[in-house]
């Protein structure tokens, strides 16, 4: 029901991060080398809802407690994640500046849109953008603007699967 993937967190520290299982466990991908896509054939029908609704990320609260993430912060991303066949690191430059905080449960990048699959540059450039931009104009007024939007943009599910 529960498991643990690596992520990159805080300094690049890898972290694990918890999460509910959503992909049958004999096609699970624990380092995240291939992301979920549309129509993934790994994923689960239960899994499908709980990943379009992100019930699949409750159990990172249970990392905010342990101190590895904050609420709001550049989302972790797997340490192999790709966009196309590229490493995150290797398509944006300056990508681990997004290390520079800690990570968090939701950011700025994911309620403007930025979340989900990395099928192209542009989309991790994109994120990548958005977390820099976080970092840069972070306040706390900030961050509760974030916590406050989140559950209205979690609505629009037309980039989560």
């Amino acid at each position: 029901m529960l498991f643990r993937q690596k992520r990159l967190g805080f300094n690049n520290e890898v972290i694990d991060v918890y999460k509910f299982r959503s992909m049958y466990v004999d096609q699970g991908d624990a380092a995240a080398a291939r992301l979920v896509t549309r129509g993934d054939p790994r994923v689960t029908r239960v899994g499908r809802f709980i990943r379009k609704t992100s019930i699949d990320e409750l159990p990172q609260f249970f990392n905010v407690l342990k101190g590895d993430l904050s609420l709001v912060g550049p989302r972790p991303h797997a340490a192999a994640a790709k966009a196309q066949d590229r490493l995150y690191h290797e398509v944006v430059d300056g990508y681990f500046a997004r290390h520079r905080v800690k990570p968090g449960v939701t950011g700025w990048a994911q309620i403007n849109g930025w979340r989900g699959e990395t099928d192209s540059d542009t989309k991790i450039m994109m994120r990548t953008a958005f977390d820099l931009d976080y970092i840069e104009n972070w306040s706390l007024w900030f961050d509760l603007k974030i916590l406050l939007l989140t559950p209205i943009r979690l609505l629009n599910t037309e980039n989560a699967y």
